[in-house]
């Protein structure tokens, strides 16, 4: 085994699908013996550090005898050395021949493999080859990343002398297939998660796996999307409107049960539903999420609705449907979920984004372990609190409760310190006043400007973005908030295909081939999504699906969970909902 090249490349600016995209994949061969250190080689950078980067990947690796395979695979001559982002091409150490945990000395230096190759469409630009992301994984040739032991110099030409066996000798094509590809056998998940040096990263990932297996589930890749929540069932079922409430200014409380008598879907605290409306008899019908803001074991589910000025389905709830009605609902869905954690928790909302806080309050309260909870609310002033008498009960019941009220405006016979906590808005300066603990979970809910001035402030009290979790209501993303654009309609909004329906950005245009995806359709309306390799291996963009089907091309080399849709390599096969 032997260095066949050293090569590094700086961060670079480079036009891609009409625009500008930031990347490191451009590797380029160096002369001389190089230094390396922790965290990459001397020249070496890497542009994406939440993909890529890292102590566990500060050096990526690539055969020789890859690229050979590659020429003669793709029919192509002109693959130089650096090309697939490594920065040390090498010669035999094959994926399947070398194991995660294996070191290696290499010049006056130490490395032990982590991880197998981040699946990227970087490497596809590169290449020239846009499916190569999925092209690595299905021929088993990934590549994989170096974690620096000793720092020292390498150059083209070293030995590459093996010193440690890796623990229980799982190769990188085993362990690269076993999260990609789709069987994931929970012995194999088992050795996975005995292996030390393997990355926290894929550990994190095999738990997920090995958690759905013991549950049961054995739809969708719950390493890839970090979900194992399974849909109880699939489109709409029509629930009966039992109970219309005024919860506060413009804010109108429903309960729904089964039409049958038969009992109400489960579901996790912090989740929410879709809503489907028919405002005009002939029109398309309009589709609102609401999150579920009652007790799990009540025998109805409850959501919350704000009025607001042209929001056509507040109107449409606040001023046609009542009890008795007939509304068609999906099942709860949605990651918004309370963890399993059992330190301190920290629930902070704005507005109408009480619902589903007000859940995790009655799940949190239904079984008091002493847990410390925090809730902090902002309104207007009382006339605008929703639940606030139901929050008081739930939070008698706990035997570590905080409460916060911020009242931005209130009357004049409102009283500090007995109706609310403080004047104005949240700050920095009022949260570190609260003194939360910094190991606290928190989760938020509320407009796209709160949530991120209120993140903001939590991360300089010292909470880490680990223990932040969001959910925003509205159709506004945070990125707006920043500047960024609104979810829209295309551009060119000439399409004659189905109908594809953003639910959550209050979106419904015609289908056309020209989008090639759905998540190219996303992309086209400014709607925020999560990707990675748009080549269906990664799960980076699993999404939702309410209602409809969609084909895929190419397949996927896992299919998602049931309720969920890859978006960047699916079609819509007539009208679908989705949950973005």
């Amino acid at each position: 085994m032997k260095v066949v090249s050293v090569n590094v490349g700086q961060p670079q600016e480079i036009p891609w699908r009409g625009q500008m995209v930031r990347t490191s994949v451009y590797k380029t061969p160096v002369a001389g013996r190089v230094r390396v250190r922790k965290l990459n080689f001397e020249g070496d950078a890497q542009a994406d550090l939440i993909g890529h980067g890292g102590e566990h990947r500060a050096v990526m690796v690539y055969q020789a005898e890859s690229y050979q395979y590659w020429r003669d695979t793709l029919q192509r001559k002109d693959f130089v050395y650096g090309q697939f982002g490594e920065n040390l091409t090498v010669e035999e150490m094959a994926d399947n021949e070398v194991y995660i945990g294996d070191r290696f000395r290499i010049g006056s230096a130490i490395f032990e493999i982590t991880q197998p190759r981040v699946t990227c469409w970087r490497v596809g630009i590169s290449t020239g080859v846009p499916e190569m992301p999925a092209l690595l994984v299905k021929h088993r040739r990934p590549g994989f990343y170096f974690r620096v032991i000793q720092e020292g110099e390498v150059g083209a030409g070293e030995v590459i002398e093996k010193i440690t066996d890796g623990d229980q000798k799982m190769s990188v094509a085993e362990i690269d297939g076993l999260l990609y590809l789709k069987d994931h056998p929970e012995d194999k998940l088992q050795r996975a998660l005995k292996i030390p040096a393997l990355s926290q990263a894929w550990q994190v990932s095999f738990q997920n796996l090995l958690d759905a297996a013991l549950q049961g589930v054995t739809k969708g890749n719950a390493g890839l999307s970090g979900s194992t929540i399974e849909l109880s069932w699939s489109g709409f079922r029509p629930f009966v409107v039992k109970r219309v409430r005024m919860e506060c200014e413009g804010v109108r409380s429903f309960e729904l049960s089964t039409g049958d008598g038969s009992p109400v879907p489960g579901f996790l605290p912090g989740q929410h539903i879709a809503v489907k409306m028919y405002p005009a008899p002939d029109g398309a019908p309009l589709i609102r999420m609401y999150s579920l803001c009652g007790p799990q074991d009540a025998s109805s589910l409850r959501i919350a609705v704000k009025l607001e000025t042209n929001g056509a389905g507040g109107i449409y709830m606040h001023e046609r449907v009542q009890e008795g009605d007939i509304l068609e609902i999906s099942a709860p869905r949605g990651t918004f979920t309370l963890s399993d954690g059992t330190g301190p928790l920290v629930l902070l909302s704005a507005g109408v984004g009480v619902t589903p806080l007000l859940s995790i309050l009655h799940y949190v309260a239904c079984r008091d372990s002493g847990r410390k909870l925090w809730w902090i609310h902002s309104c207007k002033n009382k006339s605008f609190e929703a639940f606030s008498e139901e929050v008081r009960s739930l939070g008698m019941q706990l035997s570590a409760f905080h409460r916060v009220m911020i009242y931005s405006s209130p009357d004049d016979h409102e009283h500090y310190g007995l109706d609310y906590d403080i004047k104005g808005h949240l700050d920095l300066q009022q949260l570190k006043a609260i003194q939360l603990p910094k190991e606290s979970e928190c989760y938020l809910c509320g407009p796209p400007a709160y949530l991120q001035n209120v993140k903001a402030a939590l991360r300089s009290i010292g909470i880490s973005d680990g223990k932040i979790k969001s959910e925003l209501f509205g159709s506004q993303p945070e990125s707006a908030a920043g500047g960024g654009k609104a979810p829209h309609l295309p551009t060119e909004n000439t399409g004659q295909g189905p109908l594809v329906t953003f639910s959550k950005s209050k979106i419904s245009f015609r289908w056309k081939p020209g989008f090639g995806s759905l998540l190219e359709a996303a992309e086209a309306c400014d709607v925020p999504v999560l990707w990675s390799c748009r080549m269906g291996v990664c799960h980076r963009c699993e999404t939702g699906i309410i209602d409809g089907q969609v084909t895929y091309s190419p397949a996927p080399l896992d299919l998602p969970a049931n309720g969920n849709v890859l978006l960047c390599c699916s079609a819509p096969a007539g009208p679908v909902d989705l949950d973005l």
